[in-house]
């Protein structure tokens, strides 16, 4: 059995605890931008931080509603309406109040967090929801709400010139859920970075696209 194949049968599971603490490492690695830092680029991406902040609340919550249905969908999203408040910018349900400046946007943040991190604690493990990525259970949204935290606040901390190094049994927890046929024995944060397009890996091209496969394990 190869190294990675040990790596996935063995794997310890994404918890609730896991995303509570992808969430607040982020909120308090943000909450140290300047004021006048947050309509400036978010790394790579053509949204602003503070777009990039609402996106990323967006997708905790979208993730929680999909989870909240007595009968979660399996035929697409529950239908709450996503617009763009510019041509370019993301399509959320989730803004914040530009009055509550930066405090208030990692305050919906944390909230839209929470959300998820209640859903994935209550609901009953073999709950499946409809996701464009496959199917899941609430391990999986939670490791999916794991990703879109680290990597954003990736590209957010880039933008914001601000530190940060996620705990690596974090990341090698939804590398193992989400991505697992990524090699096992590099490091862990690279190699999600590599697996979400963000970085180089040595010894492996760069995806020119990339998905992960939510459908549960076994």
């Amino acid at each position: 059995m190869s190294r990675s194949a040990e790596t996935r049968s063995s794997r310890p599971p994404v918890t609730a605890d896991d995303l509570d603490l992808a969430v607040v490492l982020a909120v308090d690695a943000l909450q140290h931008a300047p004021s006048a830092a947050w309509d400036g680029k978010a790394g790579s991406l053509e949204w602003t931080c503070w777009e990039t902040v609402e996106h990323l609340s967006d997708d905790l919550f979208a993730y929680a509603a999909q989870l909240g249905p007595r009968t979660p969908p399996m035929k697409g999203e529950v239908p709450f309406l996503w617009e763009s408040r510019r041509p370019g910018g993301p399509a959320n349900a989730i803004h914040a109040d530009r009055e509550a400046g930066p405090d208030g946007l990692l305050q919906v943040l944390e909230a839209s967090g929470a959300l998820l991190v209640a859903m994935v604690r209550t609901k009953p493990p073999h709950t499946l929801a409809d996701h464009c990525y496959g199917a899941s259970d609430p391990e999986g949204f939670a490791a999916m709400g794991i990703v879109e935290t680290l990597v954003h606040t990736h590209d957010l901390t880039q933008g914001l010139e601000l530190p940060w190094n996620p705990p690596a049994g974090l990341c090698s927890r939804v590398l193992g859920r989400l991505f697992p046929d990524a090699p096992a024995d590099t490091d862990p944060w690279t190699t999600l970075l590599w697996a979400t397009g963000r970085a180089d890996l040595p010894g492996c091209p760069r995806p020119a696209t990339w998905r992960w496969d939510g459908t549960p394990r076994e």
